[in-house]
């Protein structure tokens, strides 16, 4: 952008005007974190084909070099979400794999099992028909747990693909049953100081039923269950036309709003680079999210501060890793504008009923040209102000292209 300084000063200046702390912005911003996921480094697609990629990541080794790379670039990705088996190291070494993450300057964060991939969960996991097959899954969700506390991490983010495709395949009431039973003892098996993030998704693999279809299952689940229980959002699992800032707004306030898996769609879970398709959404997530966290209402406040941001994204056709260091930096922009949201005179504004006021103040500040405002950050923060750029004269590609060449495998799609 040229001289973003004068930029920044003269933006810097506008948001005081309005009433905005503009240190409080930057300490916010610099507080950020965005964790990335050790998939999203290897080659992935659809059901349809995998495309593979030069450089992209075979091993968790290398997956946590990535993720090292793009929290260097960005300064606000210090943590990486691992998918076990996808991510078992040889001879279960967890402590040497905790050990090379923190040699790189970042950390180990969710936990995800996988109960998805292997043939004997057609029907289904934790809710499958089959007894021994339930244990089976719930087996590995529990080394999971105990995998948790080797990689100290805080976080059990449960997906599952469980459903039916026809009407009679199963009992619906006794899957329901199954899963309810089944996620109490894991909640029992979670190490202290930790959570079980519960993810939901309306439809897909299955397409006649789904166990888990919606954030009101997740919740009513996650009440059951206990305080260690949230619900995960993640912003491709909804139907078209859904308003997800309001599911994140009822959560905030119930105290249950766990964690994010962000990524973009157009129709259905289309995993792509967040805010591709849809920034404004993004930006309307972002200022409730905010809203709460700059508030003294409780439990919104304190929950929002610790929700758990994490990316979810397949980049099929775009590469790996510039597409998660623009990702990084598309939610890093959503939020910028949400802490420019001049609050009070919103507030006001709703207050007196002054409809178009309220609308247009909230829109204005979606519009905030703050790219200025995200150098000056990355100056301080002592990271490159453009990232992007940076990367691409880091040499680091070309390394890892000339490294690893191409892989037939691919993480989660072997």
């Amino acid at each position: 952008m040229g001289d973003y300084k004068a930029a920044y000063e003269i933006l810097a200046a506008d948001l005081a005007e309005q009433g905005v702390d503009v240190d409080a912005v930057k300490e916010a911003l610099k507080r950020q974190h965005i964790e990335t996921p050790s998939w999203g480094y290897a080659n992935s697609g659809t059901r349809f084909k995998a495309f593979a990629w030069p450089g992209a990541a075979t091993t968790t080794e290398q997956k946590l070099d990535d993720a090292a790379m793009v929290h260097k670039m960005t300064g606000i990705a210090p943590s990486v979400a691992v998918h076990i088996p996808w991510d078992r190291p040889d001879n279960d070494d967890y402590d040497g794999m905790l050990q090379y993450a923190e040699e790189r300057g970042i950390s180990i964060g969710a936990v995800n099992p996988n109960v998805f991939q292997d043939d004997e969960y057609k029907l289904g996991s934790l809710g499958n028909p089959d007894p021994a097959i339930q244990e089976r899954a719930l087996d590995h969700i529990l080394e999971c747990c105990t995998i948790m506390d080797k990689l100290h991490s805080d976080a059990l983010s449960l997906w599952f693909a469980d459903g039916t495709n026809y009407a009679g395949q199963d009992n619906l009431r006794a899957r329901k049953r199954r899963f309810e039973g089944h996620l109490a003892t894991v909640y029992d098996h979670l190490p202290a100081n930790s959570r079980m993030l519960i993810e939901y998704k309306f439809f897909e693999p299955a397409f006649y039923s789904t166990d888990l279809p919606d954030w009101g299952t997740a919740y009513a689940w996650s009440l059951k269950l206990g305080p260690q229980a949230q619900v995960l959002v993640d912003l491709g699992h909804h139907a078209q036309g859904v308003n997800i800032e309001q599911i994140v707004t009822f959560l905030l306030d119930e105290g249950r709003l766990g964690g994010f898996h962000f990524n973009n769609r157009k129709y259905a879970d289309d995993d792509l680079i967040v805010g591709s398709v849809n920034p404004y959404e993004l930006f309307l997530i972002y200022n409730e999210l905010t809203g709460a966290e700059v508030g003294d209402d409780e439990p919104a406040k304190s929950t929002a501060l610790n929700v758990a941001y994490m990316l979810d994204q397949c980049h099929n056709i775009e590469g790996k890793m510039a597409a998660i260091i623009y990702s990084v930096l598309n939610c890093q922009e959503a939020y910028a504008k949400a802490l420019c949201v001049p609050r009070a005179q919103l507030a006001d504004a709703q207050a007196a009923g002054e409809v178009l006021d309220a609308h247009r103040i909230l829109t204005d500040a979606y519009r905030v040209d703050v790219r200025p405002l995200l150098m000056q950050v990355r100056e301080e923060m002592g990271v490159p102000v453009d990232p992007i750029a940076a990367y691409k004269a880091s040499g680091y590609e070309e390394k890892i292209r000339k490294e690893r060449g191409v892989a037939d495998a691919s993480g989660g799609f072997q």
